[in-house]
């Protein structure tokens, strides 16, 4: 089977979207290594992460030309004339776009991670909503299959785009094995010591913006009493919301207890994961949540957000409370910290929970959809 992928966020990208192409692609290599993996990326931004991926067995396909000034253009219309294209049996979109003009014998897949931009736009440029809604709609209109990484996306693209339910298959978004490594205690310090981290803290990981909801943290860490409260730290690329955040801590006198840390290395995050007494996830709205699984997978116990689709990735012993509430989050704090049993009760049956969430299981499910598509 000669399977293709747009590669673009695999080598441009090194957060959520970067993520989930590396892994995909990989664990599918890895399980399945009879098959061919051509990566379309318009261009490469050289990185430890995708070095991986520039060499045998995978074949990379890249504009040259002209083509590499007017890569949007090549990515949605040219790709599909460029060398390997027409002998792709599969071709998989990773990121919720489909170029033009595919060869008609050629099975196209897209993946869809959420419809944010439709449940709230006001999180967005209005201009980017128009943008995205029109990719979305071309690429599950011209797909033979969708692929949402949660049933909470799967009913979504029921509700707003009126997609055939049969049309869909839900396949989760994994998790890297990194996170399920233990880390030594040289490694922890040595992190620690790198980003400057107190030894006993609350982790929040997700770019800090309104709909990730660091706020709500900051409200419930005043409400912590002495003996357990601890420093807050927040992990991801800042907005202006970050400003906000820091500004609520000063009002609320835990200023300095909230840390952000920008710029950490993916290869850092199970150190600081595992570093962790708590880790929190208070998002209002997301496609699947990943971070939950990575903190669970680092042996963390976990406290995330009622509603979305928190509960398809913690499952039954992942704590959930209201995004709105800030004294419900306090209680579910002070109630994990001060409970041993329950957090080792939490850490255990919780990393049983994520096993479907492993790399060959991801593998196999994709891989049965594409064997599934060619035999249609």
């Amino acid at each position: 089977m000669t399977i293709g992928f747009d590669a673009k966020r695999l080598f441009r990208n090194f957060t959520g979207l970067g993520n989930y192409s590396r892994f995909v692609v990989q664990a599918l290599k890895e399980h399945f290594p009879q098959n061919q993996y051509y990566l379309f990326t318009p261009s490469i931004k050289l990185n430890p992460d995708t070095q991986p991926f520039l060499s045998a067995p995978y074949h990379v396909v890249a504009p040259g030309g002209i083509m590499k000034k007017l890569h949007p253009l090549w990515r949605s219309v040219g790709m599909s004339f460029s060398k390997g294209a027409s002998g792709l049996d599969i071709y998989h979109g990773l990121s919720q776009e489909l170029p033009y003009f595919l060869p008609e014998k050629v099975k196209k897949i897209v993946t869809v991670h959420d419809l944010i931009f439709y449940r709230y736009p006001q999180y967005y440029n209005p201009l980017d909503v128009l943008i995205y809604k029109k990719k979305l709609k071309s690429a599950c209109a011209r797909a033979h299959r969708i692929v949402a990484i949660s049933r909470q996306t799967a009913q979504d693209l029921q509700a707003f785009l009126h997609i055939d339910p049969d049309k869909i298959s839900v396949v989760y978004q994994g998790f890297h094995p990194q996170f399920s490594a233990k880390q030594s205690p040289s490694r922890l310090e040595e992190v620690r010591q790198l980003y400057n981290l107190p030894a006993n803290y609350l982790l929040c990981v997700g770019t800090i913006e309104p709909r990730k909801n660091a706020g709500i943290l900051v409200e419930a860490l005043s409400r912590l009493s002495p003996p357990v409260r601890m420093p807050l730290v927040l992990v991801g690329r800042q907005t202006a919301y970050a400003g906000q955040v820091l500004k609520r801590a000063e009002e609320l006198n835990v200023r300095h207890l909230v840390l952000i840390r920008d710029k950490v290395a993916f290869a850092h995050l199970p150190a600081i994961y595992q570093g962790a007494a708590v880790f929190l996830y208070p998002s209002v709205f997301e496609g699947f949540g990943i971070p939950v699984i990575e903190g669970i997978g680092s042996g963390v116990p976990v406290i995330s957000s009622t509603g979305s689709c928190f509960a398809e990735a913690g499952g039954p012993d992942t704590m959930y409370v209201s995004p709105a509430d800030a004294v419900a989050w306090a209680e579910a704090i002070s109630t994990v910290l001060n409970n041993e049993n329950l957090r080792q009760q939490m850490v255990r049956n919780s990393q049983q929970y994520i096993n479907r969430f492993k790399p060959e299981n991801i593998a196999r499910e994709l891989m049965n959809i594409y064997s599934e598509l060619l035999n249609q």
